[in-house]
C-alpha cells in the first residue's frame, strides 16, 4: 500500500521587470500572468507605457510545462485542481518574496493586475496578505468563491475587463461573475468590455493610467 508524504524545502524562482524604478516613477505594476505564459513574454504587453513613469513587476508561476506535443514552447501554471488549497501558501510565499525583494515604496501608485488564471492568484494574495493597492485589475478571469466583502474593503478602485467574445467567460458565466463581484466590491468596481476574445489588449492597459 502506497503512502503519500510531504516535505518542506527551499526553491529558487525567477520573475521579470520592465523599465527602472526611479524618483520619476508614478506607477508600479504588479502583474500576474495567465495559464501558459512565461513572465518575460507576458510583461511585453506593458511595453507601450511611458517607461519613465511606469515600472512593471511580473512574477513567474513555478510550475512549467511544454505547451504542445512538439516540446518547443514552454508555459507555466500557478495552480491546478490537484491539492489547490495545499499549494496556495507556496504561491503566496513566492509573491511575498518578490514584493519584498523589490522593496516597493509607498509613494507611487500601485496597480495589481491579474489576467485569466492570474486573477485568482492576485485576489488571494491581496485578501490573505492584506496588500494595499490603488487599483486592482481583474482581466478576463474568475474570482475564487472563497472571499467576503471584508477581504477587499481596503481597495478603493477595482476594474473588471472582459472581451465580448471571450471563449472562456460566456454570457452565463459573466452574469454570475458580475453578481459575485458586485457583492464583494459594491460600487467600487467598474466593468470594461472590449471587442475581442480571451486576450490582452495594449490599448486597454495604456488607458488604465
Amino acid at each position: 500500500m502506497s503512502t503519500e508524504k510531504e516535505v518542506s524545502y527551499t526553491i529558487t524562482n525567477s520573475y521579470s521587470t520592465l523599465n527602472k524604478l526611479t524618483s520619476k516613477t508614478k506607477n508600479i505594476w504588479f502583474v500576474c500572468h495567465g495559464l501558459g505564459f512565461l513572465s518575460r513574454y507576458f510583461i511585453q504587453y506593458f511595453n507601450e507605457l511611458n517607461p519613465e513613469e511606469n515600472y512593471i513587476i511580473a512574477p513567474q508561476a513555478q510550475a512549467k510545462q511544454y505547451l504542445s506535443g512538439q516540446f518547443k514552447h514552454v508555459g507555466a501554471s500557478w495552480l491546478t485542481k490537484e491539492k489547490t488549497q495545499e499549494n496556495i501558501p507556496n504561491v503566496l510565499n513566492y509573491l511575498d518574496s518578490v514584493y519584498q525583494a523589490e522593496n516597493i515604496p509607498s509613494a507611487p501608485n500601485l496597480i495589481i493586475l491579474g489576467f485569466s488564471q492570474g486573477v485568482s492568484v492576485a485576489t488571494r494574495w491581496i485578501a490573505q496578505r492584506n496588500i494595499k493597492c490603488d487599483t486592482l485589475v481583474l482581466y478576463a478571469g474568475k474570482v475564487p468563491r472563497e472571499f467576503s466583502e471584508d477581504d477587499f474593503k481596503h481597495i478603493q478602485s477595482i476594474k473588471f475587463i472582459i472581451g465580448n467574445k471571450d471563449e472562456y467567460v460566456t454570457s452565463g458565466v459573466l452574469e454570475n461573475e458580475k453578481e459575485y463581484s458586485d457583492e464583494l466590491f459594491k460600487k467600487r468596481i467598474e466593468y470594461i468590455t472590449f471587442n475581442g476574445t480571451h486576450e490582452m489588449k495594449r490599448d486597454l492597459i495604456n488607458g488604465l493610467v
